[in-house]
């Protein structure tokens, strides 16, 4: 059974084998993981960990350039992890021009049995009680699977533009 859980140091061995399936350095969309990160000593895991959940509190300002944001893990009934989610409250002009509101991404092992699919349709609700009209996704724009998954949620393509993170298609979910 698939579940969003807010990220917590309780599953870092989980969480450090899912990212030995993608590998040391490689980005996962969605995850809050940056580099330089030190997600592989406990207590740096646990401080990457808390910066995640401070960046969904409203109350506190976010950190310069970014915006607030809440981030969840996928999981499955055993608390495997399977991927990352994250859903950015507003839009500043680099979001706007190749992130998005939403992104997502899910280990190799776990593809193409509907995991991100299952994920966005549960962030899109959370969208839905922000009160969010409609969210950006974006996608590198090789990445058929990806914009599949956008489509099959109502997502409906803007435009593909070259950004600073490369060449990137851009689809609107009407909410």
């Amino acid at each position: 059974m698939l579940e969003l859980i807010d990220p917590t140091a309780e599953l870092r061995t989980a969480w450090l084998t899912a990212r030995e399936e993608w590998g040391r350095g490689v980005h996962q969309p969605g995850s809050g993981l940056r580099t330089g990160d030190d997600v592989d000593s406990p207590a740096g895991f646990a401080e990457w960990v808390a910066r995640l959940r401070r960046a969904a509190d409203e109350s506190l300002p976010p950190e310069p350039g970014l915006v607030h944001a809440a981030y969840w893990w996928i999981v499955d009934g055993e608390a495997r992890i399977l991927g990352s989610i994250s859903l950015r409250y507003v839009l500043n002009d680099f979001l706007l021009q190749g992130a998005g509101h939403i992104g997502y991404s899910v280990r190799p092992s776990a593809r193409g049995r509907g995991v991100a699919s299952w994920a966005l349709d549960e962030v899109l609700g959370a969208a839905r009680r922000r009160s969010l009209g409609a969210v950006l996704i974006t996608c590198d724009v090789d990445n058929a699977v990806s914009a599949r998954v956008s489509e099959k949620h109502g997502g409906t393509l803007e435009d593909v533009r070259d950004t600073t993170l490369g060449l990137k298609s851009r689809y609107w979910i009407t909410l």
